[in-house]
């Protein structure tokens, strides 16, 4: 990762290379994953920031996450979560902790920080990640961002949605998501003759989206 970044990267720009080393469940083994790496398989990343292990929202995150792991998968992605906590810390975490019995996903190891301050989720003050998530596509550039308070929990449904948003659009440059879009469900294509008509273009679905 390069130090001269001196702020958090934003949503549209291209987000540096970085290394983590991780625990892997899949393989009960250490691992090392770097985002030059995943770009290669030209896949999107998904980095999950969360606090702390052996807390208490936090499993419910990740087994949250673990539920749409093969979705997101699908939707090709590589999942990261990340903590500042150790790649040791994060193996015997899950293997103690019932509620991360189905989580496959690489666990990142961010003992110094470096990565949660490229992504602006480093609490000086505690040491620990807020619950940040990033989405970054496969050219590398940041395309969402979330990030939320200590105490309250994401909804990986939600995550899997956005995911699914941006590969589509990806393929599809030239159409837009409306609120609420689903996969499968109608897009927008904005030009001229849909100003002022958006809901002529959606019909029924326009009025579930302000619902």
């Amino acid at each position: 990762m390069s130090e001269q970044i001196q702020t958090p990267i934003r949503v549209g720009q291209t987000v540096p290379d970085f290394t983590l080393d991780a625990f892997d469940p899949a393989k009960g083994d250490f691992a090392q994953v770097t985002l030059e790496g995943i770009k290669k398989t030209k896949k999107w990343t998904v980095l999950f920031f969360y606090p702390a292990d052996y807390t208490f929202v936090c499993p419910t995150e990740l087994a949250d996450l673990a539920a749409k792991h093969e979705e997101l998968k699908k939707a090709g992605a590589e999942v990261i979560s990340i903590s500042t906590d150790t790649k040791f810390v994060h193996m015997a975490w899950h293997r103690e902790e019932k509620l991360m019995k189905d989580v496959k996903y690489l666990m990142g190891a961010d003992p110094t920080g470096k990565v949660s301050r490229l992504f602006g989720v480093y609490d000086e003050g505690t040491g620990l990640a807020l619950r940040g998530t990033f989405i970054i596509n496969p050219q590398g550039k940041l395309v969402g961002s979330e990030v939320n308070f200590y105490n309250f929990g994401r909804n990986a449904e939600e995550l899997s949605r956005k995911v699914k948003a941006n590969a589509y659009l990806a393929e599809h440059p030239d159409e837009a998501c409306p609120a609420n879009w689903s996969e499968g469900s109608k897009t927008l294509k904005p030009g001229a003759n849909l100003v002022g008509r958006v809901g002529d273009t959606l019909g029924g679905s326009a009025k579930k989206a302000v619902k």
